[in-house]
């Protein structure tokens, strides 16, 4: 939590017009906890045996170190408003909960767009020399003033039949912070996000990510994959909301996270099998 006191509550004096740094940041040695990884797949609905860990949980810990990331001298913009624009996560091969991973995450790149300061994380995770994972997150950092308004998305031209509908309770960004420590405090209270201009919690971006991939296991199984997703529309909760899945791409997969008449998207992803 003190990480995030200083990402929330630190001063900062504002983006200095200058491109960042490249920063590196990593932990070696890392273990998991059982329970953690337990909690973690429950709140997202992924079926965990024990052993293999879900596609999404080493984001959970490649975060703490996005976390430093963000907290470094260098990083001279407020981190509140900053919004998570793409993800990727590329699984090489099952990871077993047993074992010992060294993380690495790293700034690598920005520039200026015409809705702010675009920015990439790219985390990776060994075990011993072996690259079992990584991620690249997009961050946008709004300029105020900067770029026009831009019109809400629309849905895509995706196969859209007999999807599963979700329903959102109020209290899951809480249930996700505690399970990932992820503590962003737009998803945890309507009071902490009306401080922020939303009248209620959104749910996380990588919870959509997450309960979406637990949807889409029957298809992925344990074959190596990259699954991409782009964030769309916030998520408001409470929430009912639909999930669609077509399978009819050469690649892989293409899904879609929508409000309940299928209309708005919040999540737009794709499977790409590495095998």
């Amino acid at each position: 939590m003190s990480l995030y006191r200083k990402i929330f509550f630190g001063r900062k004096p504002g983006w200095d017009q200058q491109p960042l740094p490249h920063i590196h940041v990593s932990c070696p040695n890392v273990t998991l906890s059982e329970d953690k990884v337990r909690q973690y797949a429950k709140v997202c609905d992924f079926d965990f045996d024990g052993q293999m860990l879900p596609i999404t949980y080493l984001y959970v810990m490649a975060f703490r170190l996005h976390a430093c990331i963000f907290t470094h001298n260098a990083i001279t913009f407020p981190l509140l408003g900053m919004i998570h624009l793409k993800n990727s996560i590329s699984q090489y091969r099952q990871v077993r909960i047993g074992e010992q991973f060294n993380i690495e995450c790293a700034l690598t790149s920005s520039q200026e767009t015409d809705s702010g300061l675009e920015f990439e994380l790219v985390s990776k995770v060994f075990v011993g020399d072996e690259l079992v994972w990584e991620s690249l997150s997009t961050y946008l950092y709004r300029i105020e003033g900067a770029g026009r308004r831009v019109r809400p998305p629309k849905a895509s031209q995706m196969n859209w039949e007999n999807p599963v509908n979700w329903q959102l309770n109020e209290d899951l960004g809480r249930r996700y912070a505690k399970a990932s420590g992820d503590y962003n405090l737009i998803h945890l209270h309507p009071v902490l996000s009306k401080r922020f201009g939303f009248d209620r919690v959104l749910a996380h971006g990588m919870w959509s990510k997450a309960r979406s991939v637990a949807q889409l296991m029957p298809q992925i199984g344990t074959r190596p994959c990259t699954v991409e997703v782009a964030f769309k529309l916030p998520l408001l909760m409470p929430a009912e909301v639909s999930f669609g899945i077509d399978s009819e791409h050469e690649s892989g997969l293409v899904f879609e996270l929508r409000d309940i008449k299928g209309r708005r998207p919040h999540l737009s992803g794709n499977v790409i099998f590495l095998d």
